[in-house]
């Protein structure tokens, strides 16, 4: 009886002990933040709400070990990413973590899955993390710790890296387009994300070839193996609210906020943005550089010539000029105006009755409106409804706004007051 009193009494002591020494635990919450929206990312146990990127499992060369997140440093350029089962748009982010001597890795957000992007990165923004002091190679300062890769670098009086081994902590806030990144308590980098000089940094350096990146709304968090090791614990992240905006999208003068795709004529007389085929009579598209997701969208449009062209929406742009998205048809009467066409896989979603051709007015101006919210699209033509669709495929996706030429030649089509709402 002795014996089994001491020992019991033994290990209420350990346990005592071990609750006194005031070692924080980890991968856990507090009932206030809790109370304030946050959330866990990991268990410290499993890889629970983590998958492959563009999979449906767990396969990637990561795994939970002692109450962290663990890279095997297995990872390439071109695969070894892990993403969050669920996607977020605004939201604050804070993870610990330490890498391997001369390691690299980081922590993407705003991640689009889909087979076009074979890569995570060139759709999603990198909070970068590396070993800023002994990395094999030298370094840009858009390369090194707490930077946004390839775009914004730190601000070096406010940057304070712990070398390889060591936990560091880091924070990201993105609220509507204010982004600011956060390394061991001090504000690092902060900038406005979807401005003149954001575009300007995406089209004059690593990204130029790459037209989706940054652009999205709302996307995966993602996790980097870059081929050593790395570790994170206590990932956590509390969603921010939605604003709404008015948006111009076009303001009679230039092609301001649009890019063009393809070889086809896109210009401004008149006050009036102009759609006309040119010399190859290839496909053409006018895109808006930002996305919009949710939207009430209005426009006014006049068809010349041949009126064969479209509104795309929730729509992403792939080398080669090729749009990929879901279109609201502008057409001659007889061929469909405000129906619902696929670019690519199902082809019609939705064609328009007989009886509500004649809603088109020829040689006139007609005005379409566009609202798009989650899985449902709505279109109005000359204040007729004309279709009212809900699909799991167009919920799931999001993208730009962009006016197409149809092949063929000879088209010609006048846009004006186009306006939008966002939701």
């Amino acid at each position: 009886m002795r014996s089994k009193f001491i020992l019991l009494t033994a290990m209420s002591m350990i346990v005592l002990t071990a609750g006194c020494t005031g070692e924080p635990k980890h991968n856990t919450l507090t009932q206030q933040e809790i109370a304030d929206g946050w959330e866990l990312l990991f268990d410290g146990v499993t890889l629970n709400g983590w998958r492959d990127y563009n999979g449906t499992e767990l396969t990637a060369p990561w795994f939970a070990d002692g109450g962290m997140i663990r890279a095997k440093g297995e990872g390439a350029d071109e695969h070894g990413y892990i993403v969050t089962e669920k996607t977020y748009e605004n939201f604050e982010l804070v993870w610990d973590w330490k890498i391997a001597d001369g390691g690299n890795s980081g922590i993407l957000y705003h991640v689009v899955e889909h087979p076009k992007f074979a890569v995570p990165y060139v759709t999603g923004p990198e909070y970068q993390l590396i070993d800023d002091f002994g990395f094999p190679e030298p370094l840009e300062e858009w390369q090194k710790t707490g930077a946004d890769y390839a775009m914004h670098t730190t601000d070096p009086e406010k940057t304070v890296v712990k070398p390889a081994g060591e936990w560091n902590t880091s924070r990201i806030v993105f609220d509507n387009g204010h982004v600011e990144h956060w390394l061991n308590g001090e504000k690092a980098v902060e900038f406005e994300a979807w401005t003149e000089d954001w575009f300007t940094r995406k089209h004059s350096g690593k990204w130029e070839n790459a037209p989706e990146y940054g652009l999205a709304l709302k996307g995966a968090i993602c996790l980097q193996d870059h081929g050593s090791a790395a570790w994170f614990r206590n990932i956590k992240i509390r969603e921010l609210p939605r604003s709404t905006r008015e948006v111009n999208l076009f303001n009679g003068t230039d092609l301001h906020g649009w890019e063009p795709y393809g070889t086809e004529k896109w210009y401004v007389e008149d006050g009036l943005l102009v759609c006309e085929s040119g010399p190859d009579k290839q496909y053409g598209y006018l895109a808006t550089r930002e996305y919009y997701d949710d939207f009430d969208l209005t426009v006014e449009f006049k068809q010349e010539a041949d009126g064969n062209s479209g509104v795309f929406i929730r729509s992403f742009v792939e080398p080669g000029a090729i749009v990929n998205g879901w279109q609201v048809e502008v057409a001659p009467k007889g061929y469909d105006t405000g129906g619902i066409y696929e670019s690519y896989g199902r082809g019609w979603l939705v064609q328009i009755p007989d009886e509500k051709e004649e809603i088109l007015k020829e040689g006139d101006w007609n005005t379409l409106r566009i609202l798009m919210k989650g899985d449902n699209v709505k279109t109005w033509l000359n204040g007729e409804e004309m279709v009212d669709l809900t699909d799991e495929k167009i919920g799931k996706a999001q993208g730009r706004i962009a006016l197409q030429i149809h092949d063929g030649g000879g088209i010609k089509v006048l846009w004006k007051n186009l306006r939008l709402s966002t939701l």
